[in-house]
């Protein structure tokens, strides 16, 4: 809420037909709605969190809803008041719905980073825990704890700041994707970048084994964190891991 959101809408090659930003923590952006034009469309976007109720994490559990209107058919309906919704629209629903499929947050600490996490839509909801430290240490490590279970060790960090291994969560295969570079080589205000995917098929994590030798890439592939767009297949959480002196 702090921060606000952002509703963008995409070609099919996803060039951006137009962005919407909303700031509701001013008490009278909490509710509202704003239209426009877009390849001849009219779109209309439709908001109401004035009673959202927030657990530990930045957005809401309960009580808001977050609207796209297109011709007055509502394409996409996020929150659980629904009715709400449609009454204030008065558009009609489509049989599609809506996917879950990419989640970005900033984690602060020391050398412990704790977070809530789901790794799939409407998955289960999990502790995840990242150690690493980095400070005066001469053999940094790295450890991913899922629930208070190790499933990930990296050893011998310097050489392996960057790279990927498979883990087995709820029974689905998760990609893990590192890049410790700016913890070890950079300045002290870089940060490092994780991210959890789902990953297609199970082949490549029985191919590993959950705890085996994790995989090191000779290149960077942290723009591949930053690029949402090339992570329409499955779902991805990205983790911004930022070190508190």
């Amino acid at each position: 809420m702090g921060q606000g959101l952002s509703i963008g809408i995409d070609d099919a090659a996803n060039h951006c037909l137009c962005k919407v930003d909303i700031k509701p923590w001013l008490f009278s952006k909490r509710k509202g709605s704003k239209s426009l034009e877009a390849y001849s469309c009219k779109i209309d976007i439709y908001w109401d969190l004035s009673s959202a109720k927030f657990g530990s994490g930045p957005e809401p559990l309960e009580g808001f809803y977050v609207g796209v209107v297109v011709d007055k058919q509502m394409v996409l309906l996020l929150g659980d008041m629904r009715k709400e919704a449609f009454k204030k629209t008065n558009a009609t629903p489509v049989a599609s719905t809506a996917v879950f499929v990419a989640k970005r947050e900033h984690i602060f600490g020391k050398k412990v980073f704790n977070t809530k996490a789901q790794f799939c839509d409407n998955g289960q909801i999990h502790n995840l825990l990242i150690e690493c430290d980095t400070n005066g240490v001469s053999d940094p490590y790295l450890i991913i704890r899922v629930d208070g279970k190790t499933v990930m060790q990296v050893k011998r960090l310097r050489w392996k700041f960057r790279g990927n291994h498979n883990i087995l969560v709820d029974g689905n295969a998760v990609e893990v994707f590192w890049d410790v570079h700016n913890w070890l080589f950079g300045t002290s205000l870089g940060n490092a970048v994780f991210m959890f995917k789902t990953c297609l098929s199970a082949e490549k994590l029985w191919a590993s084994g959950p705890l085996s030798e994790p995989n090191t890439l000779p290149l960077s592939f942290s723009q591949r964190f930053l690029d949402s767009k090339s992570q329409s297949l499955g779902f991805s959480l990205i983790l911004y891991a930022w070190k508190n002196e």
